[in-house]
């Protein structure tokens, strides 16, 4: 059973299980020696668990668990049911853990046999790649954490995991920041499975975002065990509670009824600024967990950085916090990174340029509130142009604009009357939004993925959620009037259903997606609407919100987008909002100098919610400016990749696109073999990935010759270089 106690308890029950009765390590002899394992500053620990992992059955108790699966192994991480609880409306901690290692492990890869479960990775598959008829249960110990400013609000969760194969002859350490805004787990199928394999501790993080949901109605916050409790009785254990007195709550439900607070987006801490540092953190907390376990009273800090190999390796925004975390390592504990497809938030897009063969990219360099802001006003236009759209019937139809496509129209009709697009018809309005999307850093390659982004709500949750997050504004701000809460099916806000807020910790995942809360329009005629059904006030028509987007990218740019003319105090919105939005967008920016650190960026072509113009591709151009010959970075591109390998569960996407997660492994391999055996890193290149084909919904099996490996020493025409300051990428 977990055992929780207070800060230093790692220490004790290190000395407890060899017998040696010592409250600290000083009282053991630590002292003679000049050296104790401290504690990190800001850590408070909450739970340490020994996960025996003895056979594989529902994971309903510890004992039953492992460090990986959750004690349901390779079958039941594949299983396209989650298991179930013994008491849906309440579920036991233990519950949600092993429920949110299958949904985050299936969060963000492909699960099914067919894309490379269970062959080319998974539980079964060995560290060296052999294909095994094991479940990969992983046992060892798990220790949680909460790092925190001093205020109770950061509450950043790290949870390390030691498994009982860790070498403390060759200790090794994996930093895994989560993806996108998900909670401590969210790394758990990129840097836990492979560094757990390896017999490395592993260091998760949520980096400050994961599942806090405070419903607003009845005063419910989600604990850092993920239970839910009112504010009052979670107390310190409270992962995130909306900052407002009970009487501005109060008021606050009355005018806009049935809202949830999210902590990524109203947190009024703008996590992403402490992505590296929380990584950082993490590693640190790592090591003093490892002296814990294996420290003796003659050698009370066995490890160190000197001698602990310590590699950062995550996907989208842990990526970024790898990234971030290797810029920012002023004491030299990380030995190298690996980024999928980071979110890179550019601070310039000058000095540098991207060039794709013999053509000069126009559109590059710009953050993530930027271009999303952006093209959360032409997507839904865009996907209506013929180049962006889907003629065959499948199950990605089902997901795609097709049931908006009235509500798109008249996004393009919107548009037309504002000025922001030419043509006199759809098809003509539809064509020049996608050239817009194509010269702000999207490519050809993206342009079928418009429509499916658009209509999972890519676009209004990331800008809704960020410029909140950016501005550091609250739960009751209602930032160009957007709030969060459940929808129906006809978009009205109802309440939040208790159980889906009880399970919230196992299915969510940090955003406003649906489960249990979405993007909220409060200004829609008629009344408040989820952002699917929204009437703009300016238009009159459903047009999926085309008031709400003007003004998020209002907020980013300064300027208004029909007039551009500058914000002003009495505008909506305001100079001062703006300002602080951008202010935000200051703190986030990467260096993108790391000093001669060994890196490895690995993205998809055709990634369209983070363009490789906007990201990959110009983050290495603008490292290659600053560090020259000393750079240490590489960057490998895959054609017929995208963001998220989970869309390949979804006909179409499994017929064009391949996984990108097998080259994240590869990195990461490569990443080991430098480090450890002083293997060369690879060469920057293109590797041209072959999509399965087959009918939508049943592509052909993927096979090794789908995902071919980058190679060290590329042939010239798949190798990535530069042109004077410019990023020359193979087409």
């Amino acid at each position: 059973m977990p055992l929780k106690t207070n800060p230093g308890f790692v220490t004790r029950l290190h000395w407890t299980l060899t017998a040696m009765a010592c409250a600290t390590l000083a009282a053991c002899g630590g002292s003679s020696h000049h050296v104790t394992n401290e504690l990190p500053q800001g850590i408070t620990e909450i739970s340490a668990t020994q996960y025996p992992a003895t056979k594989v059955g529902a994971g309903a108790s510890a004992a039953e668990q492992d460090l990986l699966t959750g004690g349901i192994g390779k079958t039941g991480l594949g299983a396209a049911a989650a298991p179930a609880y013994a008491d849906a409306a309440n579920p036991t901690a233990a519950e949600l853990r092993r429920n949110a290692l299958y949904s985050n492990y299936r969060g963000i890869l492909d699960p099914t046999p067919g894309g490379g479960y269970g062959t080319l990775y998974g539980p079964n598959v060995t560290a060296k790649g052999e294909v095994t008829q094991a479940e990969g249960l992983i046992p060892g110990r798990e220790y949680v954490a909460v790092l925190d400013d001093g205020t109770g609000r950061k509450q950043t969760v790290i949870a390390v995991q030691v498994p009982d194969s860790f070498d403390r002859k060759n200790a090794c350490i994996v930093l895994g920041p989560s993806s996108g805004s998900r909670g401590v787990y969210g790394a758990i199928g990129t840097a836990g499975e492979w560094g757990l394999k390896k017999g490395c501790a592993v260091a998760l993080t949520d980096a400050g975002k994961g599942v806090g949901l405070h419903n607003l109605s009845d005063d419910t916050v989600n604990k850092i065990n993920g239970q839910r409790a009112t504010r009052t009785a979670a107390g310190s254990l409270s992962f995130f509670a909306a900052q407002l007195t009970d009487a501005a709550r109060t008021a606050y439900n009355a005018a806009f009824p049935n809202r949830v607070a999210i902590k990524h987006a109203q947190s009024q801490q703008n996590p992403e600024k402490s992505w590296g540092t929380d990584t950082i953190a993490a590693g640190k907390y790592a090591l003093y967990v490892l002296n814990a376990l294996y420290g003796k009273p003659d050698d009370p800090v066995p490890f160190d950085k000197n001698n602990t190999l310590v590699i950062g390796g995550s996907a989208s925004n842990g990526g970024a916090a790898v990234l971030r975390a290797a810029e920012q390592d002023k004491d030299g504990l990380i030995d190298g990174v690996v980024a999928s497809e980071p979110v890179t938030e550019m601070p310039t897009a000058n000095g540098y340029g991207i060039q794709v063969g013999d053509t000069a990219v126009a559109g590059y360099g710009k953050t993530l509130a930027d271009y999303t802001t952006y093209g959360n006003i032409y997507q839904p236009c865009a996907a209506l142009a013929p180049d962006a759209t889907i003629n065959e019937t499948s199950i990605y139809n089902y997901i795609t604009l097709t049931a908006m496509t009235a509500r798109a129209t008249a996004r393009c009709d919107g548009l037309a009357a504002k000025g922001l697009v030419r043509g006199a018809t759809t098809s003509e309005r539809a064509a020049d939004a996608l050239a817009k999307l194509r010269a702000y850093g999207w490519s050809k390659e993206n342009d079928q993925m418009h429509n499916a982004h658009y209509a999972l709500g890519n676009g209004p949750i990331l800008s809704g959620m960020y410029t909140m997050a950016y501005g550091r504004f609250g739960a009751d701000a209602n930032l160009c009037n957007t709030s969060f809460g459940t929808a129906n099916a006809t978009g009205d806000v109802i309440p939040a259903p208790a159980a889906a807020l009880a399970q919230s910790f196992a299915t969510a995942n940090g955003t406003a997606n649906g489960t249990p809360a979405t993007v909220i329009y409060n200004d829609s005629v008629g009344g408040a609407k989820s952002w699917p059904f929204a009437v703009s006030p300016s238009t009159g028509v459903a047009d999926l919100g085309l008031d709400n987007a003007l003004c998020q990218h209002a907020l980013v740019s300064g300027v208004n987008p029909q007039t551009g003319a500058a914000l002003t105090a009495d505008s909506t919105p305001s100079k001062s909002q703006s300002d602080a939005v951008r202010a935000g967008i200051a703190e986030v920016h990467h260096s993108a100098n790391l000093k001669g650190k060994p890196a490895i960026i690995v993205a998809g072509r055709s990634d369209a919610l983070v363009p490789v113009n906007n990201n990959a591709r110009a983050y290495t151009a603008l490292n290659q400016t600053l560090e020259g010959s000393k750079s240490q970075l590489r960057y490998i591109e895959v054609t017929n990749a995208q963001h998220f390998d989970a869309f390949l569960l979804f006909g179409g996407f499994d017929t064009r696109f391949v996984p990108l997660h097998p080259y994240f492994n590869q990195a990461m391999d490569a990443m080991w073999d430098h480090l450890k055996n002083k293997a060369a890193l690879p060469a920057s290149q293109v590797v041209h990935g072959t999509p399965r084909g087959g009918a939508p919904g049943a592509a052909t099996q993927i096979t090794q010759a789908n995902v071919p490996p980058f190679a060290l020493s590329p042939a010239a025409a798949q190798q990535i270089g530069f042109a004077g300051n410019s990023i020359r990428i193979p087409e």
